[in-house]
């Protein structure tokens, strides 16, 4: 009769213990609150302010930004002509993070995930805008040196 007793004195304890513990374990699928990455992330540690592309319409400089585009080797990853390679292609019209000059603006100097490095402390602003002016003339007739068919 003893261990039935103990048996229902554990029993009630446990079941008012229940609750009180349940708040400490957080729901199936939410961050730890003290979440941190490991290693560097792309882009850069307060958000960029943007202006707009002063190379917007001039059409002078695209031979130039071409240049550039192969000087600083992103032909590398997105191929001689921005058809991609490595990297993904520039020409075509599907754009993962958009395709307004502050975007690519953006993408450039800031960097992206899985490959995309951040050029912003290494290229001046000017050159960055010529080369979204030489990324958006891709697929238009004032493309320097257009793809041969």
């Amino acid at each position: 009769m003893y261990w039935r007793a103990a048996l229902a004195m554990g029993t009630a304890l446990a079941m008012c213990g229940c609750k009180s513990k349940s708040t400490l374990y957080a729901a199936a699928g939410a961050l730890p609150q003290n979440a941190y990455f490991i290693g560097p992330q792309p882009g850069p540690d307060r958000p960029m302010t943007t202006a707009t592309n002063p190379y917007a319409n001039d059409e002078s400089i695209l031979p130039q930004a071409r240049q550039l585009f192969n000087q600083y080797n992103c032909s590398g990853c997105h191929g001689t002509h921005a058809g991609g390679g490595m990297g993904p292609s520039l020409r075509d019209t599907l754009w993962l993070y958009g395709n307004t000059d502050e975007s690519i603006f953006a993408s450039i100097a800031e960097g992206r995930q899985h490959g995309m490095p951040s050029w912003g402390s290494k290229l001046p602003r000017e050159q960055i805008w010529m080369l979204v002016s030489y990324i958006k003339s891709l697929r238009t007739p004032n493309e320097p040196d257009p793809p041969r068919k």
